[in-house]
């Protein structure tokens, strides 16, 4: 491409010659252009494109169209030396860029101006030295047709392109104006050019308190990228709105035809498939883990682009797969909720059974006919009662009531409840007017009078105490001289539901959580062997 370049620069404009050279290098120029991917076959319009520009390329030759084409070739060249990384493709394209500058300087821009006089000491150097940079390519090794288009640097191409193009008009206007030497005028110019750019340097990141051009150009670029941030804050706001995975990811989909190359697309996951816009000749397939999406875009998509896209693809990805967890944690929460209530109901039907059990037992050994009736009438109201809580349980949800009762009531009742069982129950003086969330009470005495219970069925000769003291506050106190509670246990005791081999491992876990609601606390006041004692009491910001 450069020699051919070269013949048609040597020969007189308007030759045969300079027209046959022109147009091959033209020809030379589209294979290696770094703008068409040349691998990819032409539509009607591109080719009529080139076509008119090889045209105009032949047809406008002159001096200046030399100018300004050797100028766009430094740019050119200049783009691809800055983004080049291999150290010998830079020395080539360096070499090409040295070659171009030096016919611009030395050959074209002194016949631009008719001053060719001035330089024809020079011709020489034009004429025999600088082809010998074009042939030295010849013997780089470098990447040939391997590196990608994509590599070209536009900015630095542009700046390249126009500080040429400043050379040479800033040339043009002081010989013009000034009427000197050649020589002089292009140093003049050189070295304006100089101080403009070392000034530029400087205020690109300056030392004088201001944040200088290069953050105020870093805005800027950082501002074209607005489609895709405004888009961004949308999906999080849909984030935000939509509880269903599905619903968030049409949502989000939708939002994606405001960005301006998007002209259509469709997605694919696990749990289902979308399509949303139309359909064009341009399209690009992303994936990220199970989410799959094919955009159809307005032009074809350029390197810098489709890595915005990855990662806009990957926010939606990350977005849904929150989504879906979420979900998934609801489902698992009702889940728990459901096998909780279940089991705290299935518990407190136990504990009414086991209150049958020693009724009946009661009513196995008691003699008097009218004591027992007594007893009877005593016992069945409150296991109505309780029943009837239990069953209640089992509507709706309402706001829970907490139900009051006289203290010394609640406590004779227990001790009627436990009178055959071998519990020794003891008090302190119960003042008058003294109340107990009765639900609260039950639950956890029958909880833990029964484990204890349980515990003496393999120890008989275990004692089980329940005392029962309003010193401060009300307090319930249920101790036994078994076998300590293994460590690991205990710690987890009131924490969690714990696997049992007796029962569910869920009574003192939820009695624990009834406690906290109400505003009482129960805890493992003691635990070594011969003294194992639960506390329920009050807390001190109940």
């Amino acid at each position: 491409m450069l020699l051919t370049l070269h013949v048609a620069l040597l020969a007189e404009p308007g030759s045969g010659l300079a027209l046959a050279a022109l147009t091959a290098h033209y020809g030379l120029f589209l294979l290696w252009q770094p703008i068409w991917r040349t691998e990819e076959s032409l539509s009607p319009a591109t080719a009529a494109l080139f076509l008119v520009g090889g045209i105009i390329l032949v047809a406008g030759i002159s001096w200046w169209f030399f100018a300004f084409w050797l100028a766009l070739l430094i740019g050119l060249l200049g783009g691809r030396v800055s983004s080049s990384k291999a150290k010998q493709e830079r020395s080539a394209y360096l070499m090409a860029a040295v070659y171009l500058i030096g016919m611009l300087l030395i050959w074209v821009e002194p016949r631009l101006l008719s001053r060719a006089s001035d330089t024809n000491n020079l011709n020489w150097l034009a004429e025999y030295v600088l082809p010998l940079l074009p042939i030295c390519l010849l013997f780089l090794k470098t990447l040939g047709g391997k590196d990608p288009t994509g590599s070209l640097d536009f900015f630095y191409s542009l700046m390249l392109f126009l500080l040429t193009l400043i050379l040479v008009l800033g040339s043009f206007v002081v010989e013009s104006v000034a009427h000197i030497d050649y020589s002089v005028a292009l140093l003049r110019v050189l070295f304006s050019i100089a101080l403009a750019l070392l000034a530029l340097s400087w205020l690109w990141d300056p030392r004088a308190g201001f944040s200088g051009l290069g953050q105020l150009l870093s805005r800027y670029l950082l501002s074209v990228g607005m489609p895709f941030e405004q888009w961004l804050h949308r999906v999080a706001a849909s984030a935000e709105n939509e509880n269903s995975a599905s619903e968030f990811l049409n949502a989000a989909v939708d939002e994606l035809q405001t960005l301006p190359w998007v002209m259509g697309g469709t997605w694919r996951t696990e749990a289902g498939r979308g399509v949303f816009g139309v359909t064009s000749d341009h399209r690009a397939e992303f994936t990220y883990r199970n989410f799959n999406l094919t955009l159809f875009t307005r032009w074809r998509l350029s390197p810098a682009l489709i890595l915005h896209i990855k990662l806009l693809v990957q926010i939606l990805g990350e977005f849904y797969e929150s989504k879906l967890r979420e979900e998934q944690m609801r489902s698992v929460a009702y889940m728990q909720a459901v096998y909780e209530t279940g089991a705290r109901l299935t518990h407190d039907i136990k504990n009414l059974l086991q209150s049958l059990s020693v009724l009946c037992v009661a009513a196995e050994r008691e003699g008097d006919d009218q004591a027992l009736v007594a007893l009877i009438q005593r016992q069945l109201p409150q296991l109505t009662q309780r029943l009837q809580v239990t069953l209640d349980k089992l509507q709706a949800p309402k706001t829970a009531v907490i139900e009051m009762t006289n203290a010394t009531t609640w406590w004779k009742r227990l001790r009627q409840r436990y009178k055959d069982s071998g519990v020794e129950f003891s008090s302190h003086r119960i003042p008058a007017g003294t109340e107990v969330p009765v639900e609260l009470f039950d639950s956890v005495a029958e909880n833990l009078l029964q484990n204890a219970l349980d515990k003496s069925r393999n120890y008989p000769e275990i004692k089980i105490n329940a005392e029962f003291s309003v010193e401060n506050m009300p307090t319930l106190t249920v101790t036994d001289n078994g076998i300590a509670i293994e460590e690991d246990i205990a710690r987890q005791m009131f924490k969690a539901a714990l696997p049992s081999s007796t029962g569910l491992g869920i009574g003192l876990y939820h009695a624990s959580r009834q406690a906290k609601y109400v505003g009482y606390a129960l805890s493992l006041t003691q635990n070594r062997k011969g003294e194992v004692c639960f506390t329920l009491e009050k807390t001190m910001f109940g």
